[in-house]
């Protein structure tokens, strides 16, 4: 297939792209800037015609979107900006996908919950309740794939982290190896997700829409949860971080969240439940210390 990749220059995006070597599908990688070492095209996903060129032009039978505004805090002061990548922007891949009788894979996040206090792992069909508007407009952004009447897959993730990029991993292997002490909130529960991890269940989605070559619609279209296995607080994360580094000498310890004052109420508890994906498609979903592992000896390999 041919396939088509927003925000390639991302965390997710860039694990896409090592992950197409082993495919023999043709990928094009967009973004809206170009980065050093590796070929991007340029697309602004914003702009409706330039979608459907690209579309038209490279016979694209799958776009994964990876493109999104992700910062949480600023999205709260940028908010027609956030509008546009996290709401409009999906309709407009996903009007694409349905004028090329292809599919849409859509990225969303846990985001979409928080309001409402949560003991359970959250399931696909479980109200959406964000708490700001990075939340918001990423609901309202699966909505209008859902109404466009393509073909479609959402997945959403939590806690994202590569060896690409900035992440939270990145920033407390940092933290960790300079600061004698570091408070971490302890009140905050969910589960990391390595990209890769994301980017190989992305992968067999792909492979089974291949496979079924839909005529009528594609069967397991649909919201889908995927994050890594486990449940941890961020402080877990961090202690663990700190630990596979051997920053020994660091103090870390628990605090809440208010004492980390933010414009948005993050959600307390949105680990993701991920029945649905591994019994559709077979997903097998690594431990997240296992994930943690592996990325952070790329990192130092």
């Amino acid at each position: 297939m041919n396939i088509l990749v927003t925000g390639a220059n991302g965390q997710l995006g860039n694990e896409m792209r090592i992950i197409s070597k082993d495919t023999d599908d043709t990928y094009t990688f967009t973004d809206v800037v170009e980065a050093e070492g590796v070929e991007t095209v340029l697309l602004d996903i914003t702009d409706a015609e330039a979608v459907r060129s690209i579309v038209r032009e490279k016979g694209i039978r799958c776009i994964v979107n990876c493109a999104a505004y992700t910062n949480v805090d600023k999205a709260e002061t940028d908010e027609a900006l956030c509008h546009t990548l996290n709401a409009e922007a999906p309709k407009i891949l996903a009007l694409a996908m349905k004028e090329a009788n292809g599919l849409l894979v859509q990225i969303s996040t846990d985001y979409v919950f928080g309001g409402d206090p949560y003991n359970t792992p959250c399931r696909e069909d479980q109200k959406g309740t964000p708490t700001g508007v990075y939340g918001k407009t990423k609901l309202e952004g699966e909505r209008n794939v859902q109404e466009a009447g393509c073909d479609y897959v959402i997945i959403r993730t939590a806690w994202l982290y590569s060896e690409f990029g900035k992440n939270f991993v990145k920033t407390m292997l940092g933290l960790t190896a300079s600061k004698p002490q570091l408070n971490v909130v302890f009140d905050q529960v969910g589960t990391p997700t390595y990209a890769y991890d994301l980017a190989r269940a992305i992968q067999t989605v792909l492979a089974d829409y291949a496979g079924e070559n839909p005529e009528n619609g594609y069967s397991k279209r649909g919201i889908y949860h995927f994050s890594n296995e486990g449940v941890c607080s961020w402080y877990d994360f961090t202690k663990k971080i700190a630990e596979l580094a051997g920053n020994t000498e660091c103090d870390i310890r628990p605090c809440h969240s208010d004492e980390f004052p933010s414009p948005v109420k993050r959600p307390a508890y949105s680990v993701l439940d991920k029945t649905k994906i591994k019994q559709v498609f077979g997903v097998e979903v690594p431990y997240w210390t296992d994930s943690l592992k592996v990325c952070m000896n790329r990192m130092f390999n």
